[in-house]
């Protein structure tokens, strides 16, 4: 195994691993900041909650987070509340299929078992339609949680599709302004523009370090560098320290290590296996297009539009979701990013029951064969570990056709 794939997620090159700290420290290494991530999002969170700000947990990637931010009288705390945790599956299986999707099963555990402090503080829940897993799912949780659903228009080609979801965002507004007894004006709305503007400014610029041909951290190490609350000044400040600590530094190792572009389903807190395994047996993820990864936060929102809700809508309805019909965004997308990261083979993941994923892989597979003509392995898994040993033989010898192919 290469040794260099053996660095602790928390670690710089072949450094110390990060130890435990406080939350209220504020460290001069950033990775033992964001290794405290979950410690750190909660104590923000518990102080804006006595403040008086609202906490407002959601559920996928297509909820704006400025209108959250821009919510009640001192604003919003937009925080993610998607399961990532193998412990909460059994307990949500008691109401739901077992051979339902894990990230939903994960998250709805969270919600019986009552174990996530994020979503017991939460004053409500945004969902959207866009599996419909989820769909049904949130119909359980919302018998005894306070909670908003959007409807997600999936015909990204339409020409009412814009338009219906500007409609919902004015809606989900409206419900905002009544539950915080707070208008939200076009300046609070372009006050949270400029901060989720410059907090995707940021991890843009920590992705693009990837594209490096020695790049100064593994794909793992990049995953830890994002928070589940957005928004906060100190996560700021360690990006800012990242990129310039990073932007000098050296390679991490100098091994032969295929680059990986990986795409698929997201990875919520924990649930970071697979990608573990690729960087273990010799990869090195050099872009992860998914929600957790490059995806949410290639487009920023414009501040300076006459509508500001109207760009928000614009924005977050761009994103290349496989609940969308056609997704040719997604293919484009791909292709763009594998010119600018350069991978040597496209790994997809796909959670067990994700239908939109599962089915689109087809496509992906046939883009990723015929047009950029670099191997292609789907991966088809759940939150247990039990798989893992196949899966590293699968990938490595993915890996072996990969090295084969280069001159």
């Amino acid at each position: 195994m290469d040794e260099c794939a053996a660095e602790k997620p928390g670690s710089i090159g072949c450094g110390c691993s990060s130890g435990k700290v406080d939350a209220a420290s504020k460290p001069a290494d950033p990775f033992t900041y964001f290794s405290q991530m979950i410690p750190n999002c909660l104590q923000y969170a518990q102080q804006a909650k006595a403040q008086g700000r609202p906490v407002i947990g959601i559920l996928c990637e297509f909820t704006p987070r400025e209108l959250i931010m821009a919510a009640g009288e001192k604003g919003g705390v937009p925080v993610c509340l998607c399961g990532g945790s193998q412990k909460t599956i059994a307990p949500a299986e008691q109401h739901l299929p077992s051979n339902l999707c894990p990230l939903i099963k994960s998250t709805y555990g969270y919600h019986l078992t009552k174990t996530n402090p994020f979503l017991e503080m939460a004053d409500l829940v945004i969902a959207e339609t866009t599996c419909d897993g989820k769909k049904k799912m949130f119909e359980l949780m919302g018998e005894t949680r306070s909670m908003y659903v959007l409807e997600l228009p999936q015909k990204p080609d339409d020409p009412d599709a814009l338009n219906h979801w500007h409609a919902e965002l004015l809606k989900l507004q409206a419900h905002l302004e009544r539950q915080f007894k707070t208008p939200i004006t076009p300046s609070r709305l372009r006050e949270a523009m400029g901060t989720m503007n410059r907090e995707r400014d940021l991890r843009r610029q920590l992705a693009a370090l990837m594209k490096r041909e020695h790049p100064p951290l593994t794909g793992r190490q990049l995953l830890d560098l994002k928070s589940s609350v957005s928004g906060i000044p100190e996560d700021f400040a360690q990006y800012e320290k990242a990129l310039s600590m990073l932007s000098a530094a050296p390679d991490i190792c100098r091994k032969d290590r295929v680059r990986v572009l990986m795409t698929g389903v997201p990875m919520a807190q924990g649930a970071e296996r697979v990608i573990e395994l690729i960087e273990a047996n010799g990869g090195l993820v050099v872009c992860l297009e998914n929600c957790t990864g490059l995806k949410p936060i290639l487009e920023d929102t414009d501040a300076a539009a006459r509508d500001p809700l109207r760009a928000i809508a614009e924005k977050y309805f761009h994103l290349p979701c496989s609940v969308m019909t056609k997704n040719t965004r997604r293919l484009e997308t791909l292709k763009h990013l594998a010119a600018e990261y350069r991978p040597e083979c496209v790994i997809e993941l796909i959670w067990q029951a994700c239908l939109t994923y599962d089915v689109e892989s087809y496509q992906v597979r046939r883009m990723v064969e015929q047009e950029l003509k670099i191997p292609y392995l789907r991966i088809e898994t759940d939150y247990s570990p039990s798989d893992s040993a196949r899966l590293g033989t699968r990938i490595e010898a993915l890996f072996e056709t990969a090295k084969q192919r280069r001159t």
